[in-house]
């Protein structure tokens, strides 16, 4: 397995450089809003004073670590697997003795995430000496416990993504159905704005919801700002809606393939 997986990296790696305008395109959407939200609170905070508590500092590297959380966490399975079901290019897939969506699809998306970051690294340091912020309160502590959650954010997302790229076995509007999706993570994950000055309400629901723990949860513990009951208890959500996650995917992908058809297949 180890043998197919390297494989897989090598032709993916190779394959994502062949596309470095795509490749822009797709760093570019995920930087342009972060950035906007960055500068938009930080100037509201700076002729206010301070957002509820936020100061001008709090917005900076809230935004500037979510950066990161997002580039790592987010996944693009969506592009890169549903016209396959539409078009029955999966047919070829389907006869290889491996899983087209947990190895082909998984490691296309690292390679193309380690490309992303790449890209992202400068562009965090030019807004680093544009914005000037203060990263007193981040640890390296903090750092370490916000590797594991990023990974459990990533699987967990992934999973999530690929259940819903699944329903394209019934549906050609599966996009617009990630759209959706797309909207409920940018609401309930602390990207749009840091969930603590969201209404007391959608405070409550995220609790129970897996969006906060694919962004905040990892930029809260980069941050330093959780207590210890709050980081086990995010710790045991990230391991249970990793659990729901990969359950509901196996459901969808299992349902969707026995009614899959193509021509040629």
């Amino acid at each position: 397995m180890f043998l197919i997986i390297k494989r897989l990296w090598q032709v993916n790696w190779a394959e994502q450089w062949q596309y470095r305008a795509n490749l822009i395109m797709y760093l570019l959407y995920w930087l342009v809003s972060p950035i906007i939200y960055l500068a938009v609170w930080t100037s509201i905070a700076k002729v206010k004073g301070d957002v509820n508590g936020f100061t001008v500092n709090d917005f900076t590297t809230y935004y500037m670590v979510l950066l990161i959380c997002d580039q790592i966490t987010s996944n693009i399975i969506i592009h890169t697997f549903a016209y396959k079901i539409q078009d029955g290019s999966l047919s070829g897939e389907l006869i290889r003795p491996i899983h087209p969506m947990l190895t082909n699809a998984l490691v296309n998306n690292v390679a193309f995430k380690m490309l992303t970051i790449m890209g992202l690294v400068p562009v965090w340091f030019i807004l680093f000496f544009l914005f000037k912020p203060d990263f007193s309160s981040v640890t390296l502590a903090g750092v370490l416990l916000s590797i594991p959650a990023m990974v459990l954010a990533f699987f967990t997302g992934f999973l999530l993504s690929a259940a819903i790229t699944s329903l394209a076995f019934w549906t050609t509007r599966v996009y617009s159905i990630h759209e959706f999706y797309f909207a409920l993570i940018l609401l309930f994950s602390g990207q749009f704005v840091p969930l603590t000055l969201m209404p007391q309400v959608i405070q409550n629901i995220t609790q129970y919801l897996p969006f906060q723990l694919l962004i905040y949860y990892p930029v809260q513990l980069i941050l330093g700002k959780l207590s210890a009951e709050q980081i086990t208890q995010g710790y045991v959500m990230s391991f249970v809606w990793f659990g729901i996650s990969l359950l509901f995917f196996n459901w969808v992908w299992r349902n969707g393939v026995k009614r899959y058809s193509a021509v040629g297949a």
